[in-house]
């Protein structure tokens, strides 16, 4: 099952699809550090350190899902908070992958402030969007005027490329992760694939969460000698409002990287006799569930604020094998179809508004005339 995935950070959704079974095809990702982390982990040659803007999607061929996590200092808590008004907004992006390389499935994470009342018509659209990718744009159309249209779109008489797309908050810590970490994920599945996506239940309850001390308990002292190269002693942290650390014995509060670099207080760790120290980069990649042997690159506040910015890897995992089943039983139910009857198709069947599964029609990236409810494009 192969895949590619935008805006990889340092790779936590990767290593996690990667263990979910997928196999990536390409990496696209602007910062260098980042970039070489991700060598050091992966194939090095399937690395594009670049602007997703001016990547071609059209050299990547059949994909069968596409990842990332679009930039999230658009709609974070933390940051400006400007939505499609901020230049570092790249959902556009995510959409035109989807529209040109038309994948079987799509899973995008992004942080919490995306259901902020506040980006509510915003988030409307970027739902509608990944829903229909084809329905293109107008020269000098306002998002806005583009949303009315899309929200007039019936889907089972839209027939272009669509997807019948999910999202929901989940909390990492409920899927084994010492840490606090509330994101959105954005599912999408092809309208031409009967199999539905079901959301994978907890593994824990919030009784039986990992903490920092079930997290670092059999790891060494980073004062004493150890020979780990990034479990280094960072000295001078202290609290203050605001930024008090997280408690040993209860999980991580959320790991961030922060608009404006690395804010110490989140990366911090509370000791029962109420010390503190930073986190080294050892110790917050454990919390973010990558393997103790998963290389990151830079410096301290460098690496740091890639951890800051990655997916859990445990939380992407579970996901992945979620969307790695699903696609899977598609792929089983199309070869004992055409083995039972090559020319026997599916049949049209609707639930409400909700397209179910359509006819056996075939998307092809190289060739497919694409309905955009006001008029058609050739690709």
């Amino acid at each position: 099952m192969q895949m590619i995935e935008l805006f990889s950070g340092c790779g936590g959704l990767a290593k996690g699809m990667e263990n979910a079974g997928f196999k990536h095809l390409a990496f696209i990702e602007i910062n260098r550090f980042a970039c070489e982390t991700l060598r050091r982990n992966f194939d090095p040659g399937i690395v594009h350190e670049m602007d997703v803007r001016n990547f071609d999607f059209s050299s990547m061929g059949e994909v069968d899902l596409i990842a990332g996590g679009p930039p999230c200092q658009p709609f974070s808590l933390g940051g400006l908070a400007k939505a499609y008004d901020d230049h570092r907004d790249l959902f556009p992006q995510a959409i035109r992958a989807i529209g040109e390389l038309a994948p079987k499935g799509f899973v995008f994470e992004n942080v919490k402030g995306l259901l902020r009342k506040s980006f509510a018509d915003y988030f409307d659209y970027v739902v509608l969007r990944l829903t229909f990718p084809d329905f293109a744009l107008r020269k000098n159309e306002s998002w806005r005027d583009h949303l009315e249209r899309l929200r007039s779109v019936s889907y089972p008489r839209y027939a272009g490329l669509k997807y019948r797309v999910q999202y929901k908050l989940v909390n990492a810590a409920d899927y084994g992760v010492p840490q606090i970490r509330e994101r959105v994920f954005i599912i999408g599945v092809r309208s031409d694939i009967k199999e539905e996506w079901s959301w994978p239940a907890p593994t824990v309850n919030n009784k039986s969460w990992r903490t920092i001390q079930d997290a670092l308990c059999r790891e060494p002292d980073p004062q004493t000698p150890h020979g780990l190269k990034d479990h280094v002693f960072v000295g001078g942290a202290r609290a203050y409002p605001g930024h008090t650390g997280s408690e040993v014995d209860k999980p991580s509060k959320t790991l961030k990287a922060g608009a404006h670099g690395v804010p110490g207080g989140e990366n911090m760790i509370r000791f029962k006799d109420e010390s503190l120290r930073y986190m080294t980069v050892y110790e917050a990649k454990l919390i973010q569930s990558f393997p103790a042997s998963y290389a990151i690159c830079g410096t301290w506040g460098e690496a740091m604020r890639q951890i800051g910015n990655a997916v859990p890897v445990k939380l992407a995992e579970v996901m992945g094998r979620s969307m790695f089943r699903l696609l899977s039983a598609h792929d089983r139910s199309k070869d004992r179809d055409e083995n039972l009857n090559p020319t026997q198709p599916y049949r049209t069947g609707t639930d409400g508004n909700l397209l179910l599964f359509e006819s056996t029609k075939k998307y092809s990236v190289k060739q497919r005339a694409v309905q955009s409810g006001c008029g058609s494009r050739k690709r």
